[in-house]
């Protein structure tokens, strides 16, 4: 899958609202505005080095919030099972981060400048009254000072003269407006926003980890069903490998920045972000829906949907073969001898040699309607027609070297004896030929035995699909017409027992390349002869589609894992 993220950009210069839409929010990627906000009056009137605390508790100090309290504090998990949500007067909390600063300024050494501190008699009642809290559990996270879409009141609607919106988002619908204010080092979960995210920062220092959407399958996201579904699953710091190991390429595809008091960033819907704060940092952030959501009809909901799962499903079916035709070897080679003028030392050596394993696999009686397929190809004239396809292969004239087994060149000779050899490695006949073609899975070869397929999704442990997969088209499609015509039976039990659902798409991959590099007359000669060696033509057909749609349904499956955090490859849905 792609993770790679995109480079944050920042900006010196404060853009207009025209180059902000077109330039920065349309790209969907994050952006730094340094010093944006320093001409804001909070930017000064909040800073508790200007006696800010003071200033804060004046104006909203008998407002009542709901604060964050968490026993894993400093870190603050965003989800319900986290934290609880507690109501808090306004000027307790102002009282925390006035006994955390003089703590502070004490260490540093500058005892005189908080003497005025100490002769604060409400001060010193307030810290008496809160001895059972341990005021770094607590923290100001997302409170309203301003909120549209939610039916509940903003209890710190006052502070909101002090802000003014940056005039690049001016004009745009605002859903909310929140504070966010810590007493001492804090640090919140992974999680995305389904807004377009401004994050101000007034006073202190905040350190933003961001990631894009595309790397969700590394952050394991919380089922879409669960309470806090935008939040990540993987613990901050410690993430188990043992049950979640695709996130140990967590911080190949993150992102840092660092703000100071007065820079903005930019973060779009969608993106995960990790926050750490400073001692006594306050910031505030404005959301609002994007283009892309406002402008999206409810009743189109679930085409989009599909839409979405479909190309992130192709998306998950293509790694499993691109990461094949990327960085895997070749297939093992079975070795046999070559002749001094280097072809193969015989197609009759290779021919006694499947005879001898095991002839009623290799051969059964023809069927009229396979005889007659054979006699069809076989009666082509010999003059050279004009449907030539890749590498100087003859068209339609040259499928009848393709069945005849003295007729084959070296590689497809060396290609057959390694799939015929790997069939019958794979499977045990019932030695009465008159019976029935019934298949047992090798004692040998254990990754066969659950229902007679190896792992549906893995194409290095499937060895039939990686066979199928490694070899040339065109060598592959001239194994299949020689084992039609030579060995249907042995045919019959690679399709119908020995592919896997991998291996039914890799088949289906391969024949759709057969169809772009061959002419149509071709391909319908290919598929008489390849289909015809089945006594059942639609069950052999059935059973490459019925392979298809589980490979897919598999894709489906890590998909919702990945993306939405369910999972179903086990009777009960999961976390993670």
């Amino acid at each position: 899958m792609e993770g790679t993220s995109l480079p944050i950009r920042r900006f010196e210069e404060i853009p207009t609202a025209e180059e902000f839409a077109l330039e920065i929010e349309s790209k969907n990627v994050p952006a730094v505005f340094t010093g944006c906000i320093s001409n804001w009056k909070a930017f000064s009137a909040w800073n508790p080095s200007n006696g800010g605390l003071d200033y804060l508790q004046e104006q909203a100090g008998s407002s009542v919030v709901e604060a964050m309290l968490s026993r894993s504090a400093p870190i603050f998990y965003g989800n319900i099972r986290g934290h609880e949500r507690v109501p808090l007067p306004f000027s307790t909390f102002i009282g925390f981060c006035k006994k955390h600063f003089r703590n502070s300024i004490k260490d540093q050494g500058f005892r005189s400048a908080i003497e005025h501190h100490k002769q604060d008699e409400s001060l010193l009642e307030m810290e008496s009254s809160l001895s059972n809290v341990d005021p770094q559990q607590v923290y100001l996270a997302q409170v309203p000072i301003m909120n549209s879409e939610k039916d509940e009141r903003s209890y710190l609607e006052m502070l909101k003269e002090d802000i003014q919106m940056p005039a690049f988002v001016d004009g745009k619908e605002m859903a909310a407006i929140n504070l966010w204010m810590n007493n001492s080092k804090s640090r919140s979960s992974t999680h995305y926003d389904p807004h377009q995210n401004l994050l101000c920062v007034v006073t202190g220092c905040k350190q933003v980890t961001l990631w894009p959407p595309s790397a969700s399958p590394f952050l394991y996201p919380m089922p879409l069903y669960s309470e806090a579904s935008n939040h990540s699953c993987v613990a901050l710091g410690t993430p188990d490998l043992s049950t979640q190991p695709r996130a140990k390429l967590l911080m190949e595809y993150s992102q840092r920045c660092i703000l100071h008091a007065g820079d903005v960033l930019f973060i779009p819907e969608g993106w995960f972000h990790q926050v750490d704060s400073d001692d006594l940092t306050i910031a505030v952030n404005f959301w609002w829906r994007s283009n892309t959501m406002s402008a999206l009809p409810e009743h189109m909901d679930s085409y989009y949907l599909r839409i979405i799962l479909r190309r992130l499903i192709d998306k998950e079916m293509n790694q499993v073969f691109c990461k094949t035709t990327a960085g895997l070897a070749e297939p093992e080679k079975h070795t046999f001898t070559m002749d001094n003028h280097g072809t193969a030392g015989g197609s009759i050596n290779l021919f006694i040699y499947l005879m001898s394993i095991h002839p009623h696999l290799c051969f059964s009686p023809l069927s009229a309607q396979r005889k007659e397929l054979i006699s069809k190809c076989g009666a082509i004239p010999e003059h050279k027609d004009n449907n030539t396809g890749v590498n100087g292969e003859d068209g339609l004239n040259g499928l009848k070297q393709k069945i005849l087994m003295n007729e084959l060149e070296p590689p497809t000779l060396h290609a057959l004896h390694e799939l015929v050899s790997l069939v019958h490695d794979c499977v045990n006949v019932d030695k009465t030929p008159q019976e029935s073609c019934s298949l047992t899975i090798s004692s040998t070869d254990e990754k066969y035995k659950k229902n007679g397929k190896a792992n549906m999704f893995n194409l290095e442990d499937d060895r039939v699909a990686y066979f199928i997969w490694t070899f040339h088209t065109l060598v592959l499609r001239n194994v299949l017409l020689a084992m039609a015509h030579n060995f249907p039976r042995t045919l019959e039990a690679l399709i119908l027992h020995l592919l896997s659902p991998v291996g039914a798409e890799a088949l289906t991959r391969k024949f759709d390349e057969m169809d772009r590099l061959t002419s149509e007359q071709d391909r319908n000669i290919f598929y008489e002869i390849f289909y015809g060696a089945f006594d059942d033509q639609f069950g052999a057909m059935n059973a490459i589609l019925n392979g298809k749609e589980s490979f897919a349904l598999q894709a489906f499956r890590n998909v919702l894992d990945q993306y939405m955090g369910v999972n179903f490859n086990s009777s009960n849905p999961s976390i993670g």
